[in-house]
């Protein structure tokens, strides 16, 4: 391990404890958890809780102590969204729904759904133990001036991040609040609308590190990064990217004592300086339509798309200017990489699902495969990144199954779950032998 990476890593335990999920990627930001969760469950098993949760909403849950936070938009009248005209029906076979107004399966193209119809922006904190929702606040009641994908889409797709202290939580287009635990409005701060592409709709997820919020705004066109001070909201800098829409989120890492801010996108991947947003290198070579979020370790970070031409690199840390086709990129490979979920990096092996199920798992150092496109026993469809514990892969999918893959170089079945009437899109959050699910209506605690 190198010395940059060590003060990454402390860093990252001094802000989160080992009960805690800050971050909708976890404590270390790949997808890895501290301790173990359960094997199994299904609706009469192990199921600790279960939370009703208001209109639609596809954040992931983040946790800190006693109390969970999730984000959701609900009508402000009317049918609610989960059930609206236009919105997705339970899938089929394979997470295959019906065609939706632009023709795709599963729902279709962008489609522009519930645009136009007031939504009420809101933040529930519930108890942890209990699930009962301990207050819930309306950010901000707007019609939304353009809608998001019919199946995949919502108002409230971009996961909120605590720093134990105070929540925040942003609703892109409709702005980013911050609220102490208890549910009291500190600061807010507006953004002018995006143009999302195919109005598939927005969902980046907040990135909070040390005192800085970092929020990417890229879209059709005018995209920028902004840095933020966490205790005001105030601007610290901000920097212009020459990009088209896209869906990951910054990834804060250390190295050579320089903390830089690494962001994927089809047309370069950048790393901005922490704290002065000056591009310090870029590389070329990821697709369209860019959603995973980028990993690290051992002084490489790991970039990868699986829209049109898919790709993925292992971009080793320490050098400036443009390294595209530079010896700065270690490796790179163009199979079987994930779409939509982001991947998991544990033990120097890096796990990843496509949109189809097809599940792989890499040397995270050479880029050899352990195993690539494997089938997992049924046919799935995914948009949950999967997350691991205690030698255990968890993979949400959208057919209300989670499929539990031995962690390792031999791929092996450990377990299938299955909640009736389900379907994930979120990504689980494991805390302290527990495992926190949200369905479409329903969070749930799973819990031995």
């Amino acid at each position: 391990m190198r010395i940059s990476d060590l003060g990454f890593l402390l860093l990252s335990a001094s802000l989160m404890q080992a009960d805690d999920w800050l971050y909708w990627r976890g404590p270390s930001y790949n997808g890895s958890a501290r301790g173990d969760a359960p094997l199994e469950w299904s609706d009469t098993k192990n199921i600790a809780w279960k939370a009703a949760i208001p209109g639609r909403g596809h954040s992931s849950p983040v946790l800190v102590g006693d109390r969970i936070f999730v984000t959701t938009a609900v009508p402000a009248s009317g049918t609610p969204a989960s059930a609206g005209a236009g919105e997705p029906r339970p899938a089929g076979p394979g997470g295959r729904g019906p065609r939706g107004p632009g023709g795709g399966m599963g729902g279709g193209m962008g489609g522009g759904m519930m645009a136009g119809r007031e939504h009420k922006f809101m933040l529930l904190c519930l108890d942890r133990k209990t699930g009962k929702v301990l207050w819930e606040r309306t950010a901000k009641a707007a019609t939304p001036h353009e809608g998001y994908h019919a199946r995949y889409g919502s108002f409230a797709s971009n996961s909120p991040v605590t720093d134990g202290k105070f929540v925040y939580a942003l609703f892109g287009s409709r702005g980013l609040y911050c609220y102490d635990l208890n549910g009291k409005l500190v600061w807010s701060k507006d953004f002018p609308p995006m143009r999302m592409r195919l109005q598939f709709g927005e969902g980046v997820p907040l990135v909070l590190y040390e005192d800085t919020l970092l929020v990417k705004f890229d879209q059709e066109e005018g995209s920028y990064i902004l840095a933020l001070d966490k205790a005001n909201g105030n601007q610290t800098w901000r920097a212009e990217r020459d990009e088209l829409s896209s869906w990951s989120p910054p990834l804060v890492v250390e190295h050579g004592g320089t903390r830089q801010v690494v962001v994927s996108a089809s047309n370069k991947v950048r790393s901005y300086d922490l704290k002065t947003g000056k591009l310090l290198w870029e590389c070329s070579g990821l697709g369209s339509n860019v959603i995973p979020s980028p990993v690290t370790q051992n002084g490489v970070v790991y970039v990868m798309s699986g829209h049109r031409d898919p790709n993925l690199l292992a971009i080793q840390l320490g050098h400036t200017g443009d390294l595209t086709g530079s010896k700065a990129i270690l490796w790179a490979n163009q199979r079987g990489n994930p779409y939509s979920s982001s991947p998991v990096l544990d033990d120097n092996k890096l796990y990843f699902v496509t949109d189809s199920g097809m599940l792989s798992c890499l040397d995270a150092i050479t880029g050899q495969p352990y195993y690539l496109q494997q089938r997992l026993p049924k046919p799935y469809s995914f948009k949950s990144s999967p997350v691991a514990a205690n030698g255990k892969l968890y993979l949400a999918t959208e057919d209300g199954d989670v499929v539990v893959v031995k962690l390792g170089e031999k791929f092996e079945t450990l377990a299938i779950n299955t909640l009736a009437d389900q379907m994930f899109i979120a990504s689980p959050a494991v805390v302290d032998g527990a495992i926190y699910l949200r369905g479409q209506s329903t969070l749930f605690c799973i819990r031995q």
